[in-house]
């Protein structure tokens, strides 16, 4: 009876061990994706929505924390090449003038 017991506890051990690396190696995958993804973004100033910006600003050091549409200083992450696609798009951050 002893025996089973210790074979029932090691094979839990066995299965929190395993689904552990599975965690561990998704993380580590995800990980390098973002890397791998962060080159192929930039910043995109001044098309940004009111509230949407992905990161801070002159004023604001939050993400969400635009407070008018197409500000100067907020941006949002976009690929290499598209921002200056778009009408009001810069890769530099302009002044806030909405003071």
């Amino acid at each position: 009876m002893k025996k089973q017991h210790t074979n029932k506890i090691t094979k839990k051990i066995v299965q929190a061990a395993a689904l552990s690396f599975l965690m561990a190696s998704s993380t580590h995958a995800l990980a390098e994706t973002n890397v791998d993804h962060a080159d192929k973004m930039e910043k995109c100033y001044g098309i940004v929505k009111k509230g949407m910006n992905d990161c801070q600003t002159k004023t604001a050091s939050c993400a969400g924390s635009a407070t008018k549409d197409n500000q100067k200083d907020a941006f949002i992450f976009l690929p290499k090449g598209d921002c200056e696609k778009i009408v009001g798009g810069s890769l530099t951050q302009g002044d806030d003038d909405s003071k």
